[in-house]
C-alpha cells in the first residue's frame, strides 16, 4: 500500500502487464497502418509514459507529438475539458493515432476528435492504455485498447493524485 497526499492506494496492476499490453497495442497499430506514417499525439500530462513505451514496441517509422488537455481535479472529472497546448505540425491528410493514458467519461476524446477533425486529418485512431467500460457514454469508436479496469480512481504509470504517482512504473487503485 502506497500514501499519496491524504488517500491509499493498493497494487492494481505490474508494470509486466502494462508492457505486455502496451506491446499488443503497438504490433496491432503497426499491422494497421501498413506502410503509412503515422502521427502518434500523446495526451498530456497523463500519457507521457505510455507514448514512450508504445513507441519503443512500434518498430516502423511513425511521429510523435503531444497536446495537453485537463479534466480532473483530484479525484474527480470536472466533466469540463481545457485545451491546454495543441499540435503544432500540420495534420491535414495524415493518419493521426491519439495515445491516452486512460479513457472514463469520453469527454475529452469528444474534444480531440472535434480538435483534429477540424484539421482535416485523412484517418483518426484512439488509443487507450486504460479503459473504463461502466463510466464511457460516447459513441466514438477506440481502436487500440490496453487493460478494462472497473469504475475506480488509479494511479501510476502517468496518471496522478494532484500531482503525486506518475512517476510510479505500475497502477495502484484507490482503497
Amino acid at each position: 500500500m502506497i500514501q499519496l497526499h491524504d488517500k491509499h492506494f493498493v497494487p492494481f496492476i505490474t508494470a509486466a502487464e502494462i508492457d505486455a499490453a502496451i506491446a499488443r497495442m503497438a504490433k496491432q497499430a503497426e499491422t494497421d497502418m501498413g506502410d503509412e506514417v503515422p502521427v502518434f499525439v500523446g495526451v498530456l500530462n497523463g500519457a507521457f509514459m505510455v507514448v514512450s513505451d508504445f513507441a519503443k514496441h512500434y518498430t516502423k517509422p511513425c511521429e510523435i507529438s503531444f497536446v495537453k488537455m485537463a479534466s480532473y481535479e483530484g479525484t474527480s472529472t470536472t466533466g469540463q475539458v481545457k485545451h491546454l497546448i495543441g499540435v503544432n505540425e500540420s495534420l491535414a491528410g495524415r493518419t493521426v493515432v491519439i495515445i491516452e493514458d486512460i479513457v472514463d467519461t469520453g469527454n475529452t476524446v469528444v474534444e480531440l476528435k472535434k480538435m483534429f477533425e477540424a484539421v482535416n486529418v485523412k484517418s483518426l485512431k484512439i488509443a487507450t492504455l486504460f479503459f473504463k467500460p461502466e463510466a464511457y457514454k460516447k459513441d466514438i469508436k477506440l481502436d487500440y485498447i490496453g487493460i478494462e479496469i472497473p469504475n475506480k480512481f488509479i494511479v501510476g504509470y502517468g496518471l496522478d493524485y494532484d500531482g503525486l504517482g506518475r512517476n510510479l512504473p505500475e497502477v495502484y487503485q484507490l482503497q
